[in-house]
C-alpha cells in the first residue's frame, strides 16, 4: 500500500479536472453532474448529484478513503455528513490565483503526484506574469445571473481574474455575489458569463439598453472561475480578450 488514496470522489468541476491532468483517472470513482472536463471522465464516471446536492449514500456506496471538496461550491451540511460516517474529507479554499497554486500543490502532496503538481502551478504562476493590460484601469462589470442581475465581489476567485487583467471591479468593494441595479455602477465594459447563467447573444440587446455607454462582450466563464489546470489557457484567453477590447 502507497499510503495515499485509492479510490477518490470529487465534488468540484476544477479539481476533477485536476485529479484527471495528474494522471489519477483509475483512482477516480465518482464525480459530480457538472465535472463535464475532460469529457472521457465525464462519460466514464459514476455520478453522485450536483456540487450543492450531492447524494452522501450514492458517495458512501462507492467506498471512497477520500472525498475532495470545496468551501465555495459545497455545501457544509453534506460534508458534514460525509465525515460523521467516517469518510475522510479535503476540503479546499480558493479565492484568488494564489489560493488555487497552493490548492494544486496540496491535491498533489496528499494524493501522491507532488511533482506533477508542484510542476503545474509553477507553469501556471509564469504563464500568468505577463497578461496584456491594453485595456487597463477600465471600470469591468462581470454579470454571472439574470433576473435579478448579479455580479461578482471583491473575495471571490472571478474577481482577482479580473484585477490580474488590470482592470477595476466597478462594483468593489461589494463582497461576494450581489445583485445590481443599472443605476448603481457605471462600467466601461460588460463581460456576459456564460455561466453559471447561460448568456447567450440574444441577451447582449438587452444588457445594452440597460448600460448604453458600455462595451459588451460575451466571455467563457471557465477561463475566468476555473481553477485546475484549466488556468494553464486562462491567461492566452485573457490575452485574446483584452485585444479585443482595445480594438
Amino acid at each position: 500500500m502507497s499510503g495515499f488514496p485509492e479510490r477518490i470522489v470529487s465534488l468540484v468541476p476544477s479539481q476533477t479536472e485536476l485529479l484527471a491532468h495528474l494522471g489519477l483517472d483509475e483512482r477516480l470513482v465518482g464525480i459530480t453532474k457538472f465535472c463535464v472536463h475532460p469529457d472521457h471522465i465525464f462519460r466514464s464516471k459514476p455520478r453522485v448529484g450536483g456540487t450543492k446536492d450531492f447524494d452522501v449514500e450514492r458517495i458512501l456506496s462507492l467506498e471512497p478513503d477520500l472525498v475532495i471538496a470545496n468551501k465555495e461550491e459545497n455545501e457544509k451540511a453534506g460534508i458534514e455528513a460525509l465525515m460523521a460516517r467516517g469518510i475522510r474529507v479535503h476540503v479546499t479554499d480558493v479565492f484568488d490565483l494564489d489560493s488555487a497554486l497552493g490548492m494544486i500543490r496540496e491535491v498533489g502532496r496528499i494524493t501522491g503526484t507532488a511533482d506533477q503538481a508542484q510542476a503545474l502551478a509553477q507553469e501556471i504562476d509564469q504563464r500568468f506574469q505577463n497578461i496584456n493590460e491594453s485595456t487597463r484601469d477600465k471600470q469591468v462589470l462581470y454579470l454571472i445571473w439574470r433576473d435579478p442581475w448579479m455580479s461578482v465581489g471583491i473575495d471571490t476567485f472571478i474577481h482577482d481574474m479580473i484585477m490580474r487583467c488590470g482592470w477595476v471591479n466597478c462594483i468593489a468593494p461589494a463582497p461576494r455575489y450581489p445583485e445590481v441595479e443599472p443605476e448603481e455602477c457605471h462600467p466601461d465594459i460588460i463581460l456576459l458569463s456564460s455561466e453559471p447563467y447561460p448568456f447567450k447573444e440574444k441577451h447582449l440587446e438587452e444588457v445594452q439598453n440597460l448600460w448604453p455607454d458600455a462595451r459588451v462582450e460575451l466571455v467563457d466563464g471557465e477561463y475566468f472561475s476555473w481553477y485546475g489546470p484549466r488556468l494553464l489557457d486562462s491567461p492566452g484567453y485573457l490575452d485574446g480578450l483584452t485585444a479585443k477590447l482595445s480594438a
